[in-house]
């Protein structure tokens, strides 16, 4: 039986700008997603130094997603919006590979991803670059001692506040009512709508509901089912 054990070609647990901890493959890849893995990937795969090309040579919408874990969502965007050029980093390969093959599945052409650390790529790309920004059921590092390494800081906000063109969203999702209070408060410190982004939510559905262009992924889902429901937070770049 042939080994389709995925091993990365380096060491992505140290990455600029940060560092990656937990694991970056859980059960081994089928075989149809070790072959999408080898064959496909390399054809969408992007890196900090080709994120900045593709942006500049794409005349449409651009979207970002942070960590897109198994890909429903990056998907859903790409299929729906056809026109934007739908970026997704995700350290994790049993995610980046099962994204590949709703990409296979659904023609998608737009999608492009990093087997990675967003962080870099984020870095290099330049001002007022992307028109959504998501990062949708984030690790919540439940530990105190742990609450650094949560992806969401005020320098997290503002990096997503120069990305943004104005107009532009960050969506935030989680079913963790202890990171929606971390997320609120580093945006409270930030200046609040002062900051330069503004929360968009005007009534209780606004955040207790993600909307028909926000579909609830498998981790979404698995959250409400075990009694955490998801808190839907949407920031407007001014």
């Amino acid at each position: 039986m042939p080994d389709n054990t995925y091993r990365p070609p380096t060491d992505r647990r140290e990455a600029v700008g940060g560092r990656l901890f937990g694991r970056n493959q859980d059960r081994p890849l089928k075989q149809r997603q070790a072959k999408l893995v080898q064959e496909l990937l390399p054809k969408l795969s992007f890196d900090q130094n080709s994120a900045a090309e593709m942006v500049a040579g794409h005349q449409g919408p651009v979207y970002f997603e942070i960590g897109f874990g198994g890909g429903e969502h990056l998907a859903f965007q790409a299929e729906r919006h056809p026109e934007a050029l739908c970026f997704g980093a995700e350290p994790f390969i049993n995610g980046v590979a099962k994204l590949l093959i709703q990409v296979e599945e659904q023609e998608l052409k737009n999608v492009r991803v990093l087997e990675g650390d967003a962080r870099p790529a984020l870095a290099a790309l330049p001002d007022a670059s992307l028109d959504r920004l998501f990062l949708l059921q984030p690790d919540p590092w439940p530990k105190k001692r742990h609450h650094k390494r949560r992806m969401v800081s005020q320098n997290f906000l503002s990096e997503a506040r120069r990305l943004l063109k104005p107009g532009g969203e960050l969506r935030i999702s989680s079913d963790i009512a202890d990171y929606i209070r971390w997320t609120m408060m580093h945006w409270q410190m930030a200046g609040g709508d002062a900051s330069g982004l503004v929360w968009t939510a005007e009534r209780e559905a606004d955040w207790t509901e993600g909307g028909e262009d926000w579909p609830k992924t498998r981790y979404m889902e698995k959250g409400e089912r075990e009694g955490r429901p998801v808190t839907f937070l949407t920031f407007r770049r001014d």
